[in-house]
């Protein structure tokens, strides 16, 4: 599209890399209705599948990319042919750590065939280590720290790298206590690649509809690529189909079969955001009830609201809870309720924390399957119904359940079922919150700083807007609410930050306040 050209250009916003720039489809997607911000998603979603652009990008169908799938995929097979000390270890950070422990529970097919364990989702020892490393922007400090630890020990480890930037593009920013770069790592890696003694997979995948938003596009990428990846592996390890291209492409392009048969169901999502979106402009919650994997899908979803969104700072959260609590979760670390009540995740903890104090201003959303029961779900959907109306349900491949629910269907296939979950609840806390006005242009205006990638993506947008040097804004603000709101006003009004937060206070669209002061 042009979008994607125009995107992928050198001279389109050339000091950003692709990951973290403007995605001109979705310029005024802080204007859109509901049905126009599904819209946009979706065609900023079928970029991920883009062939040729027109662009020196590599693309996720190029020949290179899906070769290097494939040989990842053999090395992968060679482990669960022989798995005496042998790991698969998947690790990133936020979206992409989330994603390698989500991705480890393939664990649970060897558990039905009697095979030994190979996946861990955190470093681990062993004598042969396949260890793939998710940084989406190529930025992650975590990540880079375990790449070169990997590369100094190449008779045990051998380094995969995943992510959305071409090498030259990633964090080139020192780390502190370190001597490299992650550009520097990446280049190594690069260098190794060659030889086949690592991986690079880095496809562009196009910008974030909202900038820098990685939990979106670079988590649903991540989501498909280990999947096509590991899946492949299994299947030659154990079903005699030989690992090979083609199958990859076949893979590939079932899922972006999946994408486009989830926004078959535009409408049933614009209601979804135009409901999570009234909720939070009344100063309600929302919350996911899931079952199974999806529930995890919701959990994750919810907990990216924070940081992105400012959804914190709200009596009423955007939260996600699971049937089985932690021992559906199956996390290493166990139960971590005794952290406080964001930690607790059950069922039974939503129907004692929140239940009671549900309104009609609060949004709920059940995520089920056909092969979760249904029973328990309609009594739960009713439980909620006895408080407020505003019950919604994403299932799929379900023909009969009572109809107290409002149900959006989607289709069948385990693992397009989980993309188009994934897709579905990003279109309705992305959305919601647009609605609610956290949004400016295509870009986070209400994000917490809480590290240095995000604090940069800070810089940058108020940089965008004033045309100002603002770094030091940002760092005298980041300790407080509405960061970047708080660094525009106070750059532009030259108010203490104390004054700028009353301000902000009487707004509750940050763009009607903003275009007050923007000329």
């Amino acid at each position: 599209t042009p979008g994607t050209k125009q995107s992928e250009s050198s001279d389109y916003e050339p000091s950003l890399p692709v990951t973290e720039k403007s995605n001109p489809l979705t310029r005024d997607i802080d204007r859109a209705s509901p049905s126009g911000i599904v819209g946009m998603l979706e065609a900023c979603d079928a970029q991920m599948f883009q062939r040729e652009t027109g662009t020196n990008y590599q693309r996720l169908f190029d020949d290179q990319v899906v070769t290097t799938l494939t040989e990842v995929a053999k090395r992968v097979e060679l482990i669960l042919k022989d798995p005496q000390d042998s790991l698969v270890v998947l690790s990133g950070c936020g979206t992409s750590g989330r994603l390698a422990f989500f991705i480890s529970r393939f664990n649970e097919a060897l558990k039905q065939l009697n095979r030994t364990l190979v996946y861990s989702y955190i470093i681990a020892g062993g004598d042969r280590v396949l260890f793939i490393g998710v940084s989406c922007g190529l930025s992650a400090p975590f990540v880079a720290g375990q790449l070169d630890f990997c590369l100094q020990h190449p008779e045990v480890y051998t380094p995969v790298l995943l992510g959305f930037n071409p090498t030259h593009q990633a964090r080139d920013e020192p780390i502190p206590g370190c001597t490299f770069t992650f550009r520097s790592v990446a280049q190594r890696l690069q260098e190794l690649a060659q030889r086949r003694k690592a991986f690079l997979i880095n496809p562009a995948v196009g910008p974030e509809a909202i900038s820098g938003s990685s939990r979106m596009k670079g988590g649903s990428a991540t989501k498909i690529v280990l999947e096509v990846v590991l899946s492949a592996a299994h299947a030659a390890a154990f079903s005699h189909t030989p690992v090979a291209n083609d199958g990859i492409l076949q893979h590939m392009r079932e899922y972006e079969r999946a994408v486009e048969m989830t926004y078959q169901h535009r409408e049933g999502i614009a209601a979804l955001v135009e409901a999570a979106g009234r909720s939070l402009q009344n100063e309600g919650g929302v919350c996911y009830l899931g079952w199974g994997p999806m529930a995890f899908l919701g959990l994750m979803d919810a907990s990216e609201c924070n940081p992105t969104f400012g959804a914190g700072e709200r009596k009423k959260r955007w939260r996600g809870f699971i049937r089985g609590g932690y021992k559906d979760l199956n996390n290493n670390e166990g139960p971590l309720s005794s952290l406080g009540p964001d930690f607790c995740i059950a069922h039974e903890d939503f129907l004692h924390q929140v239940l009671p104090s549900l309104t009609d201003r609060d949004t709920v959303l059940l995520i089920y399957t056909q092969s979760d029961d249904l029973h328990e779900v309609v009594n739960l959907g009713r439980k909620v119904r006895e408080k407020t109306s505003n019950i919604h349900a994403v299932h799929h491949r379900t023909d009969s359940v009572e109809a107290l629910l409002n149900k959006l269907c989607i289709f069948d296939t385990f693992w397009q079922w989980e993309l188009s979950t994934k897709l579905v609840l990003n279109a309705v806390s992305t959305g919601a919150h647009i609605l609610k006005g956290k949004i400016y242009r295509n870009h986070m205006i209400d994000l917490q700083v809480t590290n240095s990638n995000i604090e940069k993506i800070a810089d940058k947008l108020t940089e965008e807007i004033t045309s100002c040097d603002i770094t030091a804004h940002t760092q005298v603000a980041r300790s407080a609410k509405k960061v970047v709101p708080l660094a525009l006003v106070s750059l532009l009004t030259g108010c203490s930050l104390k004054q700028v937060e009353s301000r902000l206070e009487q707004r509750q669209i940050l763009r009607d306040a903003l275009e007050e002061l923007i000329p």
